[in-house]
């Protein structure tokens, strides 16, 4: 299959639609366990296809936990020196795994560091003409095709700064929104723990 048909296939087998990320003003964001809505900025418009053309490459799910892993695995990559915004977005995702699966969190962010994203704008433009048949010959292209720089106590490091950075934007999202949750819940007759942990949703990215 085409790359463009097996995204079509990856957007039908989670119900995202083929316009997925271009037309709402708000998208639901994993923070923690919570959704939280943020802003559908331009910088997630203008990278989404290949962040999604990054799971399929890489095999992560897009659900909460693989969000957390390709976001760790296009920090690895370099993400964030293509666009400090993607940068951000991706911190955002990475908290949402670090407490459950920090080891995971870690794999993928070494496997990064060994691979290439798909977000410079010639190679953008170079998926965009068709370049690459398929996902498979992409993936044979930028997964674990160089050799990481540094050693593992530097990656460790920028991994470690990394986390610090994720947690402190995850308390900044999850704090107000658990406060805002609770009250909502509380003077509309939900309860506590629905304000804490609300039920998870497996339909959105």
């Amino acid at each position: 299959m085409s790359i463009e048909v097996e995204l079509a296939a990856l957007y039908q087998k989670h119900g995202f639609g083929e316009q997925l990320g271009r037309g709402p003003r708000t998208v639901g964001v994993y923070t923690g366990c919570m959704l939280v809505p943020l802003p559908n900025i331009e910088t997630r418009r203008r990278f989404l296809k290949y962040h999604d053309l990054h799971h399929l490459v890489t095999g992560y799910s897009v659900e909460r936990i693989g969000e957390g892993e390709i976001s760790a695995w296009e920090l690895g990559t370099g993400s964030a020196f293509v666009s400090p915004m993607l940068g951000i977005m991706n911190l955002i995702a990475l908290s949402t795994g670090l407490f459950p699966e920090r080891k995971r969190m870690w794999r993928a962010f070494k496997r990064g560091c060994a691979s290439r994203n798909l977000y410079a704008a010639d190679v953008r433009e170079a998926v965009d003409a068709g370049r690459w048949l398929d996902v498979a010959a992409l993936r044979s292209e930028v997964l674990e095709v160089r050799a990481s720089s540094g050693s593992t106590a530097v990656r460790a490091l920028e991994f470690g700064m990394y986390s610090g950075l994720a947690l402190g934007i995850h308390a900044c999202l999850a704090i107000p929104a658990v406060i805002a949750r609770f009250f909502s819940d509380t003077l509309f007759g939900g309860g506590i723990f629905q304000a804490v942990k609300p039920r998870r949703r497996t339909d959105l990215y």
